[in-house]
């Protein structure tokens, strides 16, 4: 997100507008694909043109670069697939896309690198101050002794803040529900299209992605459970009646998959970052809804810039980067054979839909914090993201999982906890059916 779209002032619009700024570099460093392509908050009625003048003023005020409204004919002959009824609309050029999985899991990579330890599968069952100290005791009975605590527990950050502040927080649930549409239309808008946003988010938008598919949603619904992550027929009917506006041609064929987020919506409506009054040492990261993945990075930044002050922290020297990526589907021929020649594993197509190898399944498990489940392979190679949904793909990986992890297939789950794929074996090994 640029910045336009947040209300001047707030802590989301510096964030926003800091954090936008923040990623190209950020993205080079860790090898992740990143492209600037631009946004556009369309305008599909007259009484929608007030409010591109407010995100153009809202926009300038909060220091975004290059704002300004694309007439008609200006608008259509950038993006021609967009419905006849678009009148204008605000195209904002610092704007762009980034795939959510890989971004983190580079960046996760990066502070393995950087000497963090990761306790995965593992929540924090209480936590109080003693003395000096803060203890964290884990959901695993492991007790945890730190002078600083950094709250970024997204939909959960304001448990862990009310059990050590008197200023209370109310995260309520956001859910947003998409469509994702197959390769076959990738090339169908150029830039990400938003309606004009309302009081409960941006809106509906029309998206290319870094992979080549096309996601349209989200819906914006508060829920009562903080894992309700199913999709429903209600909300999936409203992103195609809304984005039809936006996509009149939408192909209702090309649909692989619906899937659903959720946003840690506070009711103050914005970011709570920093250290907590009347709890010296203990930092908020909390209320973090969109635009917070573009913030992350300034957000990130701000809380290191506090800690160190308040500990009185050195600096250590830093290690940029991370381990060589190697995505096969993006190689010309004669690399791909010099790779397979290499190491035979890049030669073995796993995942026929996105032309992901066993190479890459088993670095991807082998890397810093590595896969440990069906979908966090799915998150790092894309293998089972295509048309098929992991259809052909799943047995293959899930028998690499178990025997990199060194563990039975019976142990493999889609996303850790009880999603276990396998319930039993059909026999014992060495008897009978």
């Amino acid at each position: 997100h640029s910045g336009h779209s947040a209300k001047p002032g707030t802590r989301m619009a510096h964030f926003n507008v800091k954090g936008n700024a923040m990623f190209p570099a950020l993205c080079r460093e860790l090898d992740i694909r990143f492209e600037q392509r631009g946004s556009l908050n369309v305008a599909f009625s007259e009484g929608d043109l007030p409010g591109l003048q407010k995100l153009l003023a809202d926009g300038k005020a909060n220091g975004v670069p290059g704002l300004r409204i694309l007439e008609h004919d200006e608008l259509h002959k950038l993006e021609p697939n967009l419905g006849p009824e678009a009148l204008a609309a605000v195209w904002a050029p610092t704007a762009g896309i980034v795939c959510p999985f890989e971004l983190v899991a580079a960046l996760a990579e990066s502070a393995a690198i950087n000497g963090v330890a990761f306790h995965r599968a593992e929540g924090i069952a209480s936590l109080h101050k003693d003395g000096e100290t803060w203890i964290a005791v884990t959901t695993r009975g492991i007790e945890v002794r730190t002078r600083a605590v950094v709250n970024a527990a997204g939909l959960y950050a304001d448990q862990l803040n009310n059990q050590v502040s008197a200023h209370k927080l109310e995260i309520i649930p956001r859910k947003g529900e998409y469509w994702m549409i197959d390769r076959t239309y990738a090339n169908a808008f150029q830039h990400t299209i938003f309606m004009i946003p309302g009081p409960m988010g941006k809106g509906i938008l029309v998206s290319p992605t870094v992979d080549g598919t096309v996601i349209v949603g989200p819906t914006a619904l508060d829920v009562a459970e903080k894992e309700d992550t199913a999709t429903t027929a209600a909300g999936l009917a409203k992103v195609l009646e809304v984005a039809s506006h936006t996509w009149p041609s939408m192909p209702r064929n090309a649909f692989i998959t619906t899937f659903a987020g959720m946003r840690a919506h506070l009711t103050s409506h914005d970011f709570v970052v920093g250290e907590a009054q009347d709890a010296p040492l203990f930092f908020n990261a909390a209320g973090i809804e969109s635009p917070g993945l573009t913030s992350a990075p300034a957000i990130g930044q701000e809380l290191a810039e506090q800690i160190a002050a308040r500990l009185k922290a050195e600096k250590r020297e830093f290690r940029a980067g991370r381990p060589p990526v190697v995505r096969f589907r993006n190689l010309d021929t004669p690399a791909r054979a010099a790779l397979a020649a290499k190491d035979p594993a890049f030669g073995r197509i796993v995942c026929r839909c996105e032309t992901v190898t066993e190479g890459e399944v088993r670095d991807a498990i082998r890397r810093p914090v590595g896969a440990r489940t069906i979908d966090g392979v799915q998150r790092r190679v894309r293998a089972g993201m295509g048309r098929c949904q992991g259809g052909f793909c799943m047995p293959r990986v899930m028998a690499i999982l178990a025997e990199e992890l060194g563990i039975s297939p019976l142990e493999i789950t889609k996303s850790g906890g009880g999603s276990k794929v396998l319930t039993g074996a059909l026999h014992e090994e060495g008897g009978e059916r």
